[in-house]
């Protein structure tokens, strides 16, 4: 095989998913016969409303769940395989690690069941828990973490044995403002050695900067695919951002844009993001 084309990190062929309830008389049909390919080495987000079926379709590609029908192949095996969860790391939309148990148990734990040798659990362990701010309270039980500390704790037990594909379900939901600086590290760091991400939200805004391929999912089918570009342009509108222009300049710009028939929608400041906030003060600590 043509080494520049490597086969898909995963792919799917009319996968289905149902849950039965009222002793089986009724189902609920979650996935409906979807067909898919994750390109492997690339980024690709899930985008739906909530209840589109985006964190099951993660689940059974963690193994977690399996479909009712349909055909998945993942890193070139099946999810059966110890060798092939091995290689995968997943950060659910909950956090569903014992609360009883520290950050360093918890990681010897998962370690441990990924077959990573002892002192690679404490050392990758160490170097992760300092990464997102948490070499502090390693000791401590996960029941006393902040929500903001357990997503935190979530993308590092992920990124423990650096997997060769990482699912990440909302992994923005309940984020503090120290983790997405930690999570932009760790996207860069796992694109950067060739790891595949799929990386679900309902906001949009999570996954432009992040994806190179966007599926949106709607009531549990593939309702478009394509770049973040073609998915999200909008013809013939345009967004400028001018630096180092006062007031008086602007204004006459605006008037030599509508002079030419076009519309200004909006003219507003430019304003800075929460997230560069905290990076500029956080960057600017002596």
């Amino acid at each position: 095989m043509d080494s520049t084309n490597p086969p898909p990190a995963a792919r799917l062929q009319a996968i289905s998913k149902h849950y039965s309830y009222r002793f089986g008389l009724n189902r609920k049909e979650v996935l409906c016969g979807i067909d898919l390919e994750v390109t492997a080495g690339k980024t690709m987000g899930l985008v739906g409303p909530n209840g589109s079926g985006k964190s099951t379709l993660q689940k059974i590609l963690a193994g977690l769940e399996r479909q009712s029908s349909g055909e998945l192949t993942v890193l070139g095996g099946t999810l059966s395989e110890g060798a092939v969860r091995a290689r995968i790391g997943y950060v659910p939309e909950d956090a569903p690690f014992p609360g009883e148990l520290s950050a360093r148990a918890v990681l010897d734990l998962v370690g441990s069941l990924q077959g990573i040798p002892a002192s690679q659990i404490r050392t990758r362990g160490d170097e992760l828990l300092e990464r997102v701010g948490l070499s502090e309270h390693s000791a401590k039980n996960l029941r006393r973490y902040s929500r903001g500390m357990l997503r935190r704790f979530s993308l590092a037990q992920a990124w423990l044995h650096q997997p060769d594909l990482i699912l990440l379900d909302e992994p923005t939901a309940g984020l503090d403002a120290e983790g997405f600086d930690v999570l932009q590290d760790l996207l860069e760091e796992a694109r950067g050695r060739g790891a595949t991400i799929v990386f679900s939200s309902h906001l949009i805004s999570d996954l432009e900067d992040h994806c190179d391929d966007l599926v949106v999912l709607a009531d549990g089918r593939v309702a478009a695919t394509g770049s973040p570009a073609e998915l999200l342009s909008r013809p013939a509108c345009w967004r400028l951002e001018l630096h180092s222009m006062n007031e008086t300049t602007v204004m006459g710009l605006r008037e030599w844009v509508e002079s030419q028939g076009g519309v200004v929608d909006s003219l507003n400041p430019s304003g800075r993001s929460l997230f560069e906030l905290y990076r500029r003060t956080r960057l600017s600590k002596p």
